[in-house]
């Protein structure tokens, strides 16, 4: 199925279904993919199988430049953005130097659109290194993905390295001390021959006993909405998303729903 990339460092703004009038950051290449994780659902498409050549990464000083450029463009347009949002073609807290552009952005943010929020839109790999969580925790929006409570879930929705442990994953997430949004993305389906369902019963036990130790801010749930690089995958009805989260909001935690 069709996927897409983003072309540039600095895209939109868009109209996102969680966050608004969102401004993106793209950390990684504008030609091709860069993640730790390989999702099945993931809109950009799936991982280089191989580089030709290593990937290029864009410099701090570039985002700065391209960042300033634009916010001010939006100023003076009047067209301020809600947030922030560093997302992109990948993971990106695999930068380099993602805790200097997190202190660029911070510092652009209060001088030029005080009101917007800062979000990162990340993958919990990265949470074992102390200047990425350093990072997190400095911006308004930390929202980390947990698709489930069972590491071979997991596996099947993520492809993560072989190297990814979901226990600490989970540890760091509960170091946070609620300051951390969790995003969870609900599917079902089949892939390579296997049935994928983090809708379950179990799941969902399993899953909202994990919530309930990490203690967010707020859970962000949500379906398919554009293509996906496998096929055999189905979205889940806005009612069963709705059902999920009266489950979250009963355990005393805000939950917003995207269908």
């Amino acid at each position: 199925m069709s996927t897409f990339l983003f072309d540039q460092i600095i895209f939109g703004p868009v109209k996102s279904r969680r966050l608004g009038l969102s401004l993106g950051v793209n950390l990684l290449p504008t030609d091709s993919k860069v993640c730790s994780f390989d999702c099945i659902y993931c809109e950009c498409g799936w991982n280089p199988k191989k580089r030709e050549k290593k990937a290029v990464l864009p410099a701090r000083i570039e985002v700065r430049q391209k960042l300033e450029e634009k916010l001010a463009q939006m100023v003076l347009e009047n067209d301020l953005p809600d947030v922030i949002t560093f997302a992109g073609n990948g993971e990106p807290t695999l930068h380099p130097e993602f805790e200097g552009i997190i202190d660029d952005t911070i510092e652009l943010r209060n001088r030029l659109t005080p009101m917007a929020r800062i979000a990162v839109l990340s993958n919990a790999t990265m949470l074992h290194k102390p200047e990425v969580t350093g990072a997190l925790l400095k911006v308004e929006d930390n929202i980390q993905k947990l698709d489930s409570a069972f590491e071979e879930t997991i596996r099947k929705m993520d492809c993560p390295a072989p190297n990814f442990k979901l226990t600490k994953v989970v540890e760091t997430l509960k170091s946070f001390k609620g300051q951390v949004i969790i995003q969870t993305m609900f599917l079902r389906g089949t892939y390579q021959g296997e049935i994928i369902d983090n809708s379950t019963k179990e799941e969902l036990d399993a899953w909202l006993k994990l919530i309930a130790e990490i203690r967010p801010s707020q859970v962000m749930i949500y379906t398919i909405d554009r293509e996906t690089p496998a096929t055999g995958l189905e979205k889940l009805k806005i009612g069963e998303l709705q059902q999920i989260a009266d489950q979250v909001r009963a355990l005393g935690f805000p939950v917003q729903v995207s269908g």
